[in-house]
């Protein structure tokens, strides 16, 4: 299977929404068919990871990152919801399952800075991802360092919330801190979880270049037409 090239955080879509799908939602037991029926509208595959700690959910473990790049060449984000004391072996094993991307948690601060140089010794890109109620500018510190930023818009780890009614403003105050860092590279701003019909559109008004979609891709009674929405937002 071709992965992706070494560009392609560079080579992400700028005009439109970037598609990243979630792991998660889709039909775990026919998963390897779920991929191929999406692939055509993917840009990016999301696969949440949670030790039942950090996070109340326990998902997902490093032999299906694996299996997946053996059936997709699609990007793979691998975000981390895990405790301190573990992150820097899950982002070896995810690392060696194949990931493109791995995001840790800027609440990980006590071992952020050597999570983050691990990333880079392994080649992998590194992002940060902040709770509902963390307050944007603690991801100040670490912005030059990173290629992506999510912010959840939802309680960690759960799903079928309602949108935080601050999600718009703190995606505001990110876009502003990544344009105020001077890096020369890209830096992507995602948000997730709360992703609706109705809350999409002012995701991307609030400064949103990717989505994280779960039900509202895998579920849609079309799904060439529910994307053909989102790419025109």
């Amino acid at each position: 299977m071709t992965t992706p090239s070494k560009t392609w955080i560079a080579d992400l879509p700028k005009d439109r929404l970037i598609a990243e799908f979630s792991v998660w939602s889709a039909d775990l037991v026919h998963l390897a068919d779920e991929l191929a029926r999406v692939d055509p509208h993917v840009d990016i595959l999301h696969i949440d990871v949670a030790d039942g700690h950090f996070a109340p959910a326990m998902l997902f473990f490093p032999d299906l990152v694996a299996g997946v790049r053996k059936v997709s060449a699609r990007p793979i984000h691998v975000h981390l919801m895990v405790a301190d004391s573990i992150i820097l072996s899950q982002i070896d094993q995810f690392a060696d399952a194949g990931s493109d991307l791995i995001s840790l948690h800027v609440e990980n601060e006590s071992v952020a800075d050597e999570a983050l140089d691990l990333l880079d010794r392994r080649g992998v890109a590194a992002g940060m991802v902040l709770k509902v109620d963390t307050p944007v500018e603690r991801v100040e510190r670490y912005v030059s360092r990173l290629s992506f930023v999510t912010l959840l818009g939802t309680a960690i780890g759960v799903k079928g919330q309602g949108l935080d009614e601050k999600a718009g403003a703190r995606l505001q105050q990110a876009k502003q801190i990544i344009a105020d860092c001077g890096a020369a590279h890209r830096i992507v701003l995602a948000a997730d979880g709360g992703i609706r019909e109705h809350t999409v559109p002012l995701l991307r008004q609030s400064g949103a270049e990717t989505i994280v979609l779960g039900s509202l891709a895998f579920n849609a009674p079309s799904l060439d037409e529910r994307m053909a929405w989102v790419r025109a937002l």
